[in-house]
């Protein structure tokens, strides 16, 4: 249980670690470095969709007798689905844009901006908890080294994204502080997420590949709605690019050495 927990708060720690960079850099952050920054994130996000739940999902599936292709496009399409209602109706502020998403409300461009992340790092947290769910149930497509091998992934791209969104903040007039503190609050609600997921699997074990099919597609809006256009936004583009085929290797390297 205590490896558990300790591969639940690896996320999270990755995302305080970044924001605390609003401590030590002191002017915006540099366009190039962003993008490379969110498209390693887009890579990382992608390999950990495919390696650390889709493939494991399948074949957790195939082994209960279950054609493995069924809960894989069902939980794939059903986690679209989910993010796709969060986000239409929670709302949100994506990066380099003054255009407000979701239904309207009064809310700062702080506030928004916080809520953009923390809503793509809720799939990340039910990824984590799926995982380490599964390895909980016994079940033998999924290791200790495998789940905790799709933890320091996400905990590696979400160092970017802690300081991708305390540094805008520390921009828009917040201080040190507060910027810190937004951007490690959007990271928190990953346990929190993660938590919540291995609470329900236990009464859903039977659905489990459908669970991590569904982890999978979740993280996979985030990719193709947000990492992958803010990415390929402007100059430079080919620089998001190259951060994403090493955010890819990188994941891919991890789990299937690890796993």
């Amino acid at each position: 249980m205590r490896s558990v927990l300790i591969g639940l708060l690896i996320p999270f720690v990755g995302t305080t670690l970044g924001a605390a960079m609003v401590f030590f850099l002191k002017r915006e952050m540099n366009a190039r470095l962003e993008k490379s920054l969110l498209g390693f994130a887009a890579g990382v996000m992608v390999a950990a969709s495919v390696w650390s739940l889709i493939i494991p999902g399948i074949e957790m599936a195939e082994e209960g007798g279950t054609p493995g292709w069924l809960p894989a496009a069902g939980g794939f399409l059903a986690g679209i689905l989910f993010l796709l209602l969060l986000d239409t109706f929670v709302p949100h502020l994506h990066l380099d844009s003054d255009k407000p998403e979701g239904i309207k409300s009064g809310l700062g461009k702080s506030a928004m901006l916080f809520f953009a992340v923390t809503l793509h790092n809720i799939p990340e947290g039910m990824a984590v908890g799926v995982v380490f769910a599964g390895l909980i149930s016994d079940n033998i497509a999924i290791s200790l080294s495998g789940a905790f091998a799709l933890s320091v992934g996400i905990a590696i791209q979400n160092f970017p994204e802690g300081a991708i969104i305390s540094m805008p903040m520390r921009s828009s007039g917040l201080s040190r502080v507060k910027a810190f503190l937004y951007g490690a609050a959007s990271g928190a609600v990953e346990p929190v997420a993660a938590i919540i997921t291995i609470l329900l699997s236990q009464f859903l074990v039977p659905i489990m590949p459908f669970l991590m099919a569904f982890a999978a597609g979740a993280m996979f809006y985030v990719v193709v709605e947000e990492l992958i256009p803010e990415s390929q936004m402007g100059a430079h583009s080919n620089i998001g690019t190259i951060g994403a085929a090493i955010g890819f290797a990188l994941m891919m390297t991890l789990d299937t050495a690890l796993g």
